[in-house]
């Protein structure tokens, strides 16, 4: 239930105006323009990231929503199995956290691109509190943390908000 309230907020936050089907496989109404290619985690999550360089703010919400609300729930187990994040040549084996934890983050950096600072904390929230040992795979050759990245922009957010 959680899941489904922050996926519509996110979507409404960022415009779109998405229902959210419980069929894993269903688009979104208003998504029909996205392709969703084979609901794969990963393919949504390089959708999403598209989306963000394009300034396709409606098209982060679709793709972010899609992967959010069809792996969080494993996600969140990868995640209570883990003390610390997993080792470089075991990351890959937790594709669900990997995946919705950089969901978020691109989620919060939609929002935080779009001026919205209160929505941008909830997402960074989130992960940070929910998903921390998420990592993102750079192609420059290495893992980086969503949830470190997402704690130093949520403290900035914060600082900005109390002044």
């Amino acid at each position: 239930m959680k899941s489904l309230a922050f996926s519509l907020v996110l979507s409404l936050l960022l415009g779109a105006s998405l229902s959210h089907a419980q069929s894993t496989n269903a688009a979104p109404a208003g998504a029909s323009a996205y392709d969703f290619g084979d609901f794969k985690s990963v393919t949504l999550t390089g959708k999403a990231w598209t989306a963000l360089n394009n300034k396709d703010y409606p098209g982060v919400a679709a793709y972010t929503d899609k992967c959010i609300d069809t792996y969080k729930d494993q996600a969140l187990q990868m995640q209570s199995s883990l003390k610390a994040p997993a080792s470089k040549d075991d990351a890959n084996t937790y594709w669900a956290l990997n995946d919705v934890g950089t969901c978020y983050y691109i989620a919060g950096k939609a929002l935080d691109d779009k001026g919205d600072k209160k929505g941008a904390i909830v997402a960074y929230k989130t992960l940070v509190d929910k998903l921390s040992f998420a990592q993102c795979w750079d192609p420059n050759g290495w893992f980086w943390a969503p949830a470190d990245a997402a704690k130093k922009r949520l403290a900035e957010l914060q600082f900005d908000s109390a002044q």
